[in-house]
């Protein structure tokens, strides 16, 4: 990474908290027991090591219980989870036009078994106003599935407002927290959260391959687990336990990752949402300020750093995206991601599709004079590109 600045956070963070690397070294080497299984002292201390992870996510969420903190491989497999498990035929779900591809391929998937659904209308700058959700709930509407922020454009949808129209029309509200989760303070009591899915390598600052999802007992009662087997409890029965969390959480989890994300979110309790917040805004502002002069680029969503998060996309008009990102990391060492970010209902609602755009998303590791850096990059890309034609 010597001479290379990373601007891909929101693929996955980099560098990733202090001390994580040695939680998950030590893990491995020290004693990698496993939990729900071994009556003796290591084991036991594993699953201590588990429970403080699920504490600390749940202050972080603001969740009821820690019991209601699951664990998965990542933010994927816990939509798959919500949809799968609740979702029967002749159910109607409502989903934003920002969705990944983590919501809109396992719902399409469920068309062909007869669930619906709508999308509500969300505009050029990435904003969704919540009373075109609730004007396209219907009799049969299970579910609103929406994310919190954009990975394409970095805006942020008012959840809290959704959440309260889900609570008042009896419909199970779910929030995908992949670029929001570690910026973002989320309440999942007070906004009416009942399936809040995360992702612990993102804005975490923890390893790839962590995640879970923390669950309403309302929803609980009706959600299926899609997947069943061994939990270390209850294995007289061959039926899945029904108390949590062990009712989602058959096989043997990630748990050196789980070491590293508890790594993690001790140095976020530690430092404060806030001051990571302000200074990845610093910085998206400080780009923001660089780039909206440029020629023949557009910012795809909004153009200042009100309701979003440090995601900014750039589609250049004259150019191909990809040769722009390309010259962009073999010039100056920028590594910036490009295309359509697994979200093109996103790119369709900000007018980038089918092209994509260059996503530039930095961390509180980043730096003003890495961003300097990129801005004089860009214009001397552009400057080339005029003059080539």
């Amino acid at each position: 990474m010597e001479n290379t600045i990373y601007f891909d956070n929101g693929s996955t963070s980099f560098p990733k908290a202090p001390k994580v690397a040695g939680a998950v070294s030590d893990f491995l080497t020290k004693g990698g027991f496993n939990i729900n299984r071994g009556n003796y002292a290591g084991a036991y201390a594993v699953e201590s090591l588990v429970l403080d992870t699920r504490n600390q996510l749940a202050r972080l969420f603001h969740a009821p219980d820690s019991r209601c903190v699951i664990f998965t491989s990542g933010i994927t497999c816990s939509l798959n989870y919500f949809i799968k498990g609740l979702l029967k035929p002749g159910d109607h779900v409502v989903v934003t036009g920002l969705e990944h591809n983590g919501v809109m391929r396992p719902l399409n998937q469920l068309v062909k078994e007869g669930i619906a659904y709508d999308v509500a209308p969300t505009d050029r700058e990435g904003n969704v106003d919540p009373r075109g959700v609730e004007a396209l709930l219907k009799p049969q509407t299970k579910a609103v599935i929406a994310t919190h922020a954009s990975n394409v454009c970095g805006t942020v949808v008012p959840i809290q407002d959704i959440g309260e129209i889900c609570r008042r029309r009896h419909v199970f509200f779910a929030v995908d927290t992949a670029q929001s989760a570690g910026t973002l303070d989320i309440n999942m009591e007070k906004w009416d959260i009942d399936f809040l899915a995360f992702t612990g390598h993102k804005g975490l600052l923890g390893p790839q391959g962590t995640g879970g999802f923390l669950i309403s007992e309302a929803l609980d009662v009706q959600m299926t687990p899609f997947i069943a087997g061994g939990t270390g409890s209850q294995s007289d029965s061959l039926e899945m336990p029904q108390n949590l969390p062990d009712k989602y959480e058959s096989g043997t989890m990630n748990l050196p990752g789980i070491a590293g994300l508890h790594a993690a979110l001790s140095y976020i309790e530690k430092t404060g949402l806030p001051i990571i917040h302000d200074k990845k805004m610093e910085l998206t502002r400080h780009f923001l300020d660089g780039v909206r002069d440029l020629p023949n680029v557009r910012i795809a969503g909004r153009q200042d750093i009100s309701n979003r998060v440090a995601v900014v996309s750039l589609d250049f008009l004259t150019m191909d995206n990809a040769q722009a990102a390309f010259e962009l990391e073999q010039q100056y060492g920028i590594m910036t991601r490009v295309g359509l970010h697994c979200a093109p209902l996103a790119h369709k609602s900000l007018e980038t599709f089918p092209q994509g755009t260059i996503r530039f998303s930095f961390s509180a590791s980043n730096t003003p004079e890495e961003v300097n850096i990129c801005v004089k990059g860009l214009r001397n890309i552009l400057s080339i590109d005029s003059t080539n034609n």
